[in-house]
């Protein structure tokens, strides 16, 4: 029978852990605060702001938002990073996409000091990853693995296809996974036949942007589905609502486990960046009580 895996459910508990582990920062004398940059005027990235100080707020986590002008210079950004990365008082520094199309979203990223990086997007966190260090990296891709964690299937030897292979999630996703020693096949718009790919497999991960992509007998019986997508469709009523990149319906009905959307991955990835701003403060404590006992081992 298949199982739904409730990714607000999983988001709770791993919130709850997050705050045990903020309080024990703060009484150790480090108060954790994210920064999340703005650009522009968008109804996304508010909802996803909105999210993120929720959990924070959740959590004990001192959030900011700062606001930049839609057509700001990459240069303003770049010089309130700098200044953020400087300040002891942000452990944590989020940039919100999606940008206006004049600004490099890697660029900015880069810039982000890695002790920092919650986001788990400077190219130091993802070469972690390659080196087999998984405590933080891409949210998303974080969260997808967790929940598939969540199905209790030993990841050791298992075969997973990841369908999309985007920086943030795809190629991520599947560092990750062989980290745990999973077989990966990465598939993309030039894979011939997605389907000889996705049936011998034991887990499916997608992340294309394409409702409906994968169908029930695209999936192995007993496999787990672990939908990414995030798509709005309009049905023939006339009704708009969110799906994922999978046909939920057919999917569920041979899939062993399945993510729904929404509430699947989603409500995850807010709580692994708030996950990830632990580890990030945590690194930050190590960083500099390790300097400062360098200092004094110098001056006795």
């Amino acid at each position: 029978m298949h199982k739904i895996i409730d990714g607000k459910a999983v988001a709770a508990e791993l919130l709850g852990t997050v705050a045990v582990d903020t309080a024990a920062l703060t009484a150790a004398g480090w108060q954790q605060k994210l920064v999340a940059i703005v650009v522009g005027d968008s109804a996304p990235v508010a909802l996803y702001v909105r999210n993120q100080r929720r959990a924070a707020n959740r959590c004990g986590i001192d959030f900011e938002e700062r606001t930049f002008a839609g057509d700001c210079s990459i240069d303003e950004i770049l010089a309130a990073i700098t200044a953020m990365n400087a300040d002891p008082r942000v452990t944590g520094i989020i940039v919100q996409r999606p940008l206006p199309q004049h600004l490099s979203i890697r660029r900015l990223q880069s810039a982000v000091h890695p002790l920092k990086d919650v986001e788990g997007m400077h190219p130091a966190s993802i070469g972690d990853i390659v080196y087999n260090d998984v405590r933080l990296g891409p949210c998303t891709a974080m969260a997808s693995v967790e929940l598939l964690r969540r199905t209790k299937l030993n990841l050791s030897g298992l075969e997973v296809t990841v369908i999309g292979h985007s920086e943030i999630v795809g190629k991520p996703i599947a560092f990750l996974l062989m980290a745990e020693g999973a077989t990966v096949t990465v598939c993309h718009h030039m894979t011939r036949d997605l389907s000889i790919h996705s049936r011998r497999s034991d887990a499916v991960f997608v992340a294309v942007g394409k409702p409906n992509l994968v169908t029930g007998d695209m999936i192995k019986p007993g496999a787990a589905v672990i939908d990414i997508g995030i798509n709005q469709i309009t049905d023939e009523k006339g009704d708009v609502r969110v799906v994922g990149d999978a046909d939920f319906d057919s999917c569920e009905k041979v899939a062993g486990w399945i993510t729904p959307v929404p509430g699947g991955v989603g409500p995850v990835t807010v709580a692994m960046l708030m996950r990830n701003a632990v580890v990030a403060a945590s690194r930050q404590k190590e960083h500099y009580e390790s300097k400062f006992a360098q200092t004094a081992q110098i001056k006795s």
